[in-house]
Parts: C-alpha cells; structure tokens; sequence
C-alpha cells in the first residue's frame, strides 16, 4: 500500500503498517515502542536471531533491569505493502537489503551509519521513496536479551533525525516524525540529514576503529595517547568534508585545545553512556562497518 500525503489537509492519526528490516538492539527495541503504540509492526530477521523472536518474542531490558517480553510478529522475507519501512542494518549490509526490498511497495527510511549519499540508495529502490534517518537508541546484545540504556538527561535531549534527501520539509516526513513522536520515540525533522550522516561517520570511524584496537571503551579511556591519536583522525575527516559539520557543535572538535577535548572523550569513554552501547561490540560485523564507512568516507560524497 503506498500512503499519500496533501500538505493542504490534517493528516487523519492512523495505525502504521510497518517493516522494521533488522533486529538487532535498534531495529528490536523500535519495534516493540511501535507495536505497543498500536501500530501493524512486522520485524524482519533472519537465523538464529529469527528462531529466538519466534519462541520468546522480543526481550528487553534497561541496562541490568528486569526483561520483558513484547511479542511481535516477524518473517525473513518482506510481504506486501507497507505504509513504512524502516531500516536498521549495518552499512555494509546495506547492498543486500536495496535488492529484497526494490520490488515491494513502501516509503523506506534508512535508519544506520550511512556516508555515501541517497543516491546510492535510490538508484536501486526508486529515488523517491529514500528517507535518511540515524537511531539514537543504544544497548547491548546480552543473548537473545536486548539490553538498551535507560532514558536520561541526556538521551532525552538527543533527538532521532529523520530528513528528506534533498532538504525538503513534506507531509510524509512530518507524520513520520509525529507518529514516532506519538510512540514515545525523540523525533525530529533534519533538513541536512546527507551532511548529517557524513559528519557523524567523520567521529564515529575513529571512534569505533580505537576502541575496537584498544579492547573497549574503558580501556581507550587508559590510553591518553591513543586517545589524541583518534582526535587527529576525526579533525582530518572534519577538514576534508565538502560541507560544514551537522550538527555545527561538531566543529568544536576542529577548534577546542587539544587537551580539554582528549579529557572530554576520556571521560565520555568512561560513562555508562559509551559502556553500554554498540561501542563494547567487538564482533567481525563491528569491524566489517567500520571498514566501510571509511570506504565511503575516502569517497567524494554521492559517490561510491
């Protein structure tokens, strides 16, 4: 089913038939927010991860609290169509999905590390029904047990963005945001979502790529010259973009001392925050990401 939108008309609150394509800790826990708003939610898995869903649903849990089970449908393969399809793989599994998913009808919105441009994408699935977006849950696989940081201060003030490829602001993009909102999921419209993706795998390479090396994030921390090493490599990704840093607060990292940033991200690598989310990940799919982002980082952007 394919929904239309006319700016001139409130958009009628309806249910969301909706395919969430991956369940790993962000796809999962979106999922389960989605169903429980009331939403026709389908999550696609596959192996052993799909036999687990299928005896105990999906299992959630803050942090070391108690689990709890929300059971949702789900299939290896898409169906028909659906109002949304939302996207939560690693970026080197990317090309696999564009395939499964050109045939079937539905808006798709790419929620995951992504740096090489929309276009990549539409070329493939159909230009016009590309939205970009990038999950700001985060957590753990603990088993089958997915294990996501408990909403604070912070989490709070930290926003899912979700945006048009071109920049615009549509009626698709903004019930999108307010059905999410409406769940219970931080939304927003991001008019510079490409440049958003872009900047965030500038930090996110250097990132991911030293604490994988170092053994953890904890231990990252430890090692203060291993540390600035991984700030020398974000502020050359930074200088080398076509376009200025989305958010602009990542521009900071280019302009602040030296010594107080290593201290920041010291102290960042050291929280719960860092702890607990897919930086403690050091699975061959881990590695395997990085080593594309970086790909498409070296690329000009749009380009593969």
């Amino acid at each position: 089913m394919k929904r239309t939108y006319d700016s001139n008309e409130r958009m009628e609150e309806a249910a969301m038939k909706l395919l969430v394509y991956g369940a790993g800790v962000c796809g999962s826990l979106f999922a389960a927010l989605m169903h429980e708003a009331g939403h026709d939610v389908t999550l696609l898995a596959r192996g052993e991860r799909l036999a687990a869903l299928r005896r105990h649903g999906v299992q959630l849990a803050e942090e070391h609290g108690p689990v709890r089970r929300v059971p949702i449908p789900v299939t290896e393969h898409p169906g028909g169509g659906y109002d949304l399809i939302t996207v939560f793989v690693r970026t080197h599994q990317v090309d696999a999905v564009l395939a499964s998913l050109a045939g079937v009808q539905g808006d798709v919105l790419f929620l995951l590390n992504w740096a090489a441009g929309p276009e990549t994408l539409g070329a493939v699935i159909g230009h016009e029904r590309v939205l970009l977006g990038f999950p700001t849950t985060g957590g753990t696989m603990d088993g089958d047990v997915v294990r996501h940081r408990k909403a604070g201060f912070l989490t709070r003030r930290v926003p899912m963005p979700i945006g048009e490829p071109d920049g615009r602001t549509t009626p698709r993009q903004a019930h999108i945001v307010e059905t999410f909102r409406a769940a219970g999921i931080n939304a927003k419209a991001e008019p510079r979502m490409a440049a958003w993706l872009r900047t965030h795998a500038a930090f996110e390479v250097p990132l991911g790529q030293a604490v994988h090396a170092a053994g953890g994030p904890v231990e990252l921390a430890d090692d203060p010259d291993a540390v600035r090493g991984m700030l020398h490599l974000m502020r050359q990704n930074l200088a080398s973009m076509e376009t200025p840093p989305v958010p602009r607060a990542f521009a900071a990292l280019r302009t602040l001392p030296q010594g107080l940033l290593v201290a920041v991200l010291r102290r960042f690598l050291k929280s719960p925050t860092a702890v607990h989310s897919g930086l403690s990940d050091s699975s061959p799919a881990t590695a395997a990401e990085l080593d594309q982002l970086a790909e498409q980082l070296r690329a000009p952007a749009g380009a593969r």
